[in-house]
């Protein structure tokens, strides 16, 4: 049966990367006949849907995603994340520049308008700046403040510098919490981490029964100049991994505040 699975599902996705692949050329040619820049956002977020049905992921939601531009922080476990988040709302991504070099995935990510953020010096005042620009534009974008993945049983601190995008943009921060479990327990197949390989990562993952896949949106928090960067950012880590456990990593969620406090979808409220 995981033969015959993985079979199905790699044929599925080596077709929708083609289709990806061609949808991207098409809409260059048909920038450069019409002069400007069309936006890809409702594309991509087809596309990212498309690639969850060819990975058989499951997902369910709660809360909702901002009406208006956002900085979206997550927590972050696999590069599934991506398609399974852009798959429910438009949004830009943040990701570390060494993703631009992978063979078609990073020319797709680039098409996408995905911006990339490289290690060094100076290198987050630019990507400050590259947020906020897009967020004024209009467009929210997603980052991944712990900065690598996880086994997805807790979260990592969050690093702070990216967050002043927000009061430059005068955006609000909405913190999303994601989780994969697998026959009601945390899922550990799905994280990336660690020397694992891609092509490795997605055999496994298509050989196997899809993980059921939970993606809580907080309530969005405000800023401003003044908003001081590490008490945010630690605010942002709690309801993130507040957000976790309720999911099902690392225990039962906390039930003495309601959702209205602390921005968490209340325990009994029911998965969509």
């Amino acid at each position: 049966m995981g033969t015959l699975r993985l079979s199905v599902r790699l044929t599925l996705f080596v077709l929708f990367l083609l289709a990806t692949t061609l949808l991207a050329l098409c809409l260059g040619i048909a920038e450069r006949i019409r002069g400007d820049r069309i936006d890809r956002a409702p594309w991509s977020r087809r596309c990212f849907r498309a690639c969850c049905a060819c990975l058989g992921l499951k997902i369910r939601q709660r809360g909702e995603p901002s009406p208006v531009p956002a900085l979206v922080v997550c927590n972050h476990i696999s590069w599934t994340d991506i398609p399974v988040l852009g798959s429910l709302f438009p949004v830009t991504f943040l990701s570390k520049a060494e993703v631009a070099r992978w063979p078609l995935i990073g020319w797709l990510a680039t098409q996408g308008n995905t911006l990339f953020i490289h290690r060094g010096a100076g290198q987050a005042a630019k990507s400050r700046e590259d947020i906020s620009r897009t967020l004024r534009r209009g467009q929210s974008v997603l980052i991944f403040p712990e900065g690598t993945t996880t086994s997805g049983l807790t979260v990592l601190p969050f690093h702070r510098r990216l967050l002043a995008a927000a009061s430059a943009a005068e955006v609000r921060v909405q913190p999303v919490s994601i989780g994969y479990l697998r026959d009601g327990q945390p899922d550990h197949l799905a994280p990336f981490i660690g020397e694992d390989s891609f092509h490795h990562h997605l055999i496994r993952l298509l050989q196997q029964p899809a993980p059921e896949i939970r993606v809580i949106f907080h309530s969005p928090v405000e800023v401003t100049d003044a908003t001081a960067a590490e008490p945010l950012a630690r605010q942002l880590h709690e309801t993130v991994m507040n957000g976790l456990q309720q999911i099902g990593h690392g225990g039962p969620a906390p039930t003495t505040e309601t959702g209205d406090k602390t921005g968490i979808a209340r325990p009994g409220e029911a998965w969509s």
